[in-house]
Order: structure tokens, then sequence, then C-alpha cells
């Protein structure tokens, strides 16, 4: 099972790196265009909230709910009643977002207004700057349609994925970037409003990930006609688990969201340097803990129904002892490289020194948690697969409040800064609980084997760290260079300290077989 778990990943983590090195490329794009000014506050505003609905209904919640109770149809059921299930889901699903999408494009305005509660303000008292609230009201129209398409992308993803056909909606999110970077390029160059055309490529993009994986599926005879069925027994099962859940696998996106809320109320660029440092986030966030965490779910899944407590626990410790390999390096070379990295990315265009300073704050802020977030990813199925998604809920919840309170006192005397840091705090204390509800249910601990190993990956990632600090230069020497100069340095102290990484790992007695057996 161990080395179907590990090719799965690797088959993951290969297409998200496609789609996160164009995911970036698109973002290089966008700075470019827009920089860091009003325009792009308001352009990822209004592709902010489709987004965070998209892990509500489609991705976060959803894909929870759905692949346990499809991974029981799939194995204990006949072919006719799981092709039935989707029939019923889909149906049930389309229909509940197609409400929910014509809703957000009509009332546009009201949801700017609840999550862009600073520029209401100022459209109400007619200020310098209520011209932002009009303008993400327009944008919205634009980008929620997205909201329907990849809800539907999100459910083909995830029969795939049980059917162990993990490459096709790890590629699918490529299409999206594909269509930004072309509508940056060719539509927002001839428009008066270039955002409006990157909202466009949002809206093009959606289209072409639901229409990539209708051949996938028709070839494990899974492309059915819809059908609305809110009774039938695996749509009751899917939604009874997918309404708590709708909390619990969200958290972070739901922070995320309050921190733009609250950055409206801050100086002009606030939610553009959270957006880049985020973005910087997401790539290893995506490319390792997503990655093992979309394998890991229908593993344990399966593991579930077969009723196996060791196999369950071990296919656990798996896949925090590979989080834990990725997640610490990660973590501290986005500290100690923000800048750098963000010189080399975005500074061009509208995006200059001052913002690369500002971003990079943001970014280290954020970083203080991506651990916490990639074990967040391992975690929470270790609940959901054995479709108990209302414990996640409470620690959710408590995360969540966490976050509002800290919110309130970091947001003072760090601005945005503080947003992103108290984001992170609540990514920790997310962690935290997940692990000891696991822990105190008998579920799962961690081995001792894992436990020798995180101390390990500690270890040599602290020694990466210290490298890197040594040999990169202040941001004042790289403005100094050209971009091809900066790149090279970048990629050099990048690569100095992999090497120095996996010295130290196989230094500290860290073998092959960590990560092959369970």
């Amino acid at each position: 099972m161990s080395k179907v778990l590990l090719r799965s990943g690797l088959i993951v983590s290969a297409m998200t790196l496609i789609s996160r090195v164009l995911g970036l490329v698109r973002d290089v794009v966008i700075a470019n265009l827009l920089g860091a000014g009003a325009s792009a506050d308001v352009f990822f505003f209004a592709n902010r909230i489709p987004n965070f609905l998209r892990r509500l209904f489609a991705e976060g919640a959803f894909n929870q709910a759905f692949i346990p109770v499809m991974t029981e149809y799939k194995q204990t059921r006949s072919f006719k009643d799981t092709q039935d299930l989707i029939a019923a889901v889909s149906g049930t699903l389309g229909m509940i977002v197609t409400i929910v999408t014509f809703i957000g494009m009509v009332g546009s305005g009201i949801v700017t207004a609840i999550f862009g509660l600073g520029w209401f303000l100022e459209w109400v008292n007619n200020g310098p700057e209520a011209y932002k609230f009009d303008l993400a009201s327009l944008l919205l129209k634009v980008t929620f349609p997205y909201l329907w398409f990849i809800c539907f992308t999100a459910m083909s993803g995830a029969i795939l994925n049980t059917f162990g056909k993990f490459a096709v909606s790890s590629f699918t999110p490529v299409f999206l970037n594909l269509a930004m970077i072309g509508a940056a390029l060719w539509i927002s160059p001839k428009m008066e409003q270039p955002e409006m055309g990157l909202a466009i490529g949002v809206f093009l993009g959606g289209l072409l990930q639901f229409m990539f994986q209708f051949p996938f599926l028709r070839r494990i005879n899974m492309l059915v006609r819809p059908r609305w069925a809110w009774h039938h027994p695996g749509v009751v099962k899917i939604r009874t688990l997918m309404l708590p859940a709708l909390f619990g696998v969200s958290v972070s996106q739901v922070n995320l969201l309050i921190d733009t809320m609250l950055a409206s109320f801050l100086a002009t660029g606030s939610i553009s340097y959270l957006y880049y440092s985020d973005r910087l986030l997401e790539f290893p966030l995506g490319l390792f803990g997503i990655a093992i965490a979309t394998v890991i779910l229908p593993a344990l899944s399966s593991r579930h129904v077969e009723q196996s407590k060791e196999g369950f626990a071990a296919t656990m410790d798996w896949g925090v002892r590979m989080v834990l390999l990725m997640g610490f390096p990660a973590m501290l070379g986005l500290i100690v490289l923000s800048e750098p990295m963000l010189r080399v990315l975005f500074m061009r265009g509208e995006f200059g020194v001052d913002e690369v300073t500002a971003a990079s704050k943001s970014l280290i802020a954020y970083g203080v948690g991506l651990q916490a977030f990639m074990l967040i990813k391992v975690l929470a199925p270790g609940y959901y697969a054995r479709q108990d998604t209302k414990t996640p809920v409470r620690f959710g919840i408590i995360a969540m409040v966490a976050n509002i309170v800290m919110n309130g006192i970091l947001i003072f005397p760090m601005g945005y800064v503080g947003l992103a840091l108290a984001t992170a705090l609540s990514g920790i204390l997310n962690a935290g609980l997940l692990a000891w509800g696991l822990s105190k249910r008998d579920i799962y601990h961690p081995s001792s084997k894992t436990l020798w190993f995180a101390g390990k990956v500690a270890l040599a990632s602290v020694g990466m760290a210290a490298l890197l600090v040594w040999l990169s230069p202040p941001l004042s020497t790289w403005a100094q260079w050209s971009m091809l100069h900066s790149g090279a340095h970048l990629l050099g102290y990048i690569g100095a300290g992999a090497l120095c990484y996996g010295g130290l790992l196989l230094i500290t007695g860290v073998r092959f077989s960590h990560f092959k057996s369970i």
C-alpha cells in the first residue's frame, strides 16, 4: 500500500508542480499588469470570494464528505448503485450551486458590502475610495460563475481520485492559469479597466476546467445524467457529513476571508500584499500538503471500510512523515528567502522595491504556520475518512474564534502583517487540536519512528536555514542585480539549501525506507 501511495503522491505532486509553476507565472503577469495598488486590491477581492465558496462547496467540505461515501459505494455496492449515487449527487449539488451562483451574481453589491465593509462605508459616505466598492461589485458578477464550473470540476476530480486516476484532477488547474495568463496578455491591454480582463480570464478558466474532465469520466463509465434526488440515501449521508464540514475543512479560508474584510479598512495595497504572500505560501502547500492529502483520503476511507485499525494508523503515520519531510524546510526557506523570492518573481512593472518589502513581511508571518497548514491537510482526513465531520468542526470553530481575537489584538500594532500572523497562529492551534483529538480517541498516535524522524527533519531544516542566512545578501544588493542575475542567484541558493538539507538528513540517519514503508 505504501508504494502505491508514494507513487500516487509523486504523480499528484508532478501534476501540481506544473500547475503551481504556471500559477506563479500568472501572478508574475498580474503583478506586472496591476502591481499592488487599488486595481489589484479590487481584483483579488473579486477573485477571492468565489474561491472561498469553492472551498466550501467543492474542494473542501464536499470532497471530504463525498469521497468516503463514494468509496463505500464503490467497495460494497454494485456498479449501477455507484452510477446512481453520482447522478443523484451531481443533480442535487448542481441545483444548489446554480441557485447560489445566481444569487451571488444578482446580489454582488450585497456580497461586496459584507466582505469589503471598508469600501462599502467609503461608498456610503462618498469617500475618495468609493469607486472600489462599485468596481468590486461589477467584477464579482463576472467571476462568480467560476463557482458553478469549479464545483462540477471538483466533483469529477473526486470521482477520478476514488478510481485511482489522480493525474487528471491534479493537472486540471493548469487551464485556469493558462486562461488568466492569456487574458492578462491579450484581453486586459485592450480594456479601459485591465482588471476586468482578468475577471473574464477567471470565467474562461472555470469553463475550460469544467470541460476537460468529461472524456476521462466517460472512460470509466461515470459520465451520467444528473438528477435531483434530495432524499437519496447517499445524498442524505453526504449532506449530513458536509454540513458541519463547511467550517471544519475551510477554517484557513474563512480566516483569509476575515483578513480580506479587515484589510479593506487598511491602506491601499494591504489586500495585494496578503495575496502575493499567500500565493507563495500556497506553492509548497499545494505541491506537498494538498498532494499528500489528495491520495491519503481515499486510502484512509478504504482502511476504514475494511475495519483495519492498524492499516489506518500506519497510513496516517506515512502521511505525517511525508508532510514533515517537506514542511519544515519549506517553512524556513520561505521565511529566510521571502524578499529574494518576491523580488525575482514579482518586482517588475507596477511592483517595485517598496512592494517587495511590504509583501515579504506578511509572507514571513504566513510562513510561521506553513507546517501546521500542511499537517491539517493530513490530520483532518483522519476524521473525514471515518465519516466524522463534527469533531473537526469544533476544533475549527475554536481556531477561527482565536483568529478573530488575535486579529483584533495584532491589527493595531502590526496592520496587515498582524492579520497574516493571526492566521498562522490559528492554523497551529487547529493542527494541535486535530492531533490531540486523534490521540484521545485512540485513532492515531505518532509512532516512535515518526517522532525521531520529526526531530531529524527539524535539525536538518535549521541547518539549511542557517546556511541560507549566511549566503543571502540584503535586499539592497538584490535590487542592484538584473532580473536574470537575481534569478540565477536565487536558484543557486535554493539548490545549495536542498543539498545541505539532504546531506544533513543522510548524516542523521534518514533513509528512503522512511518514506516507502508504513
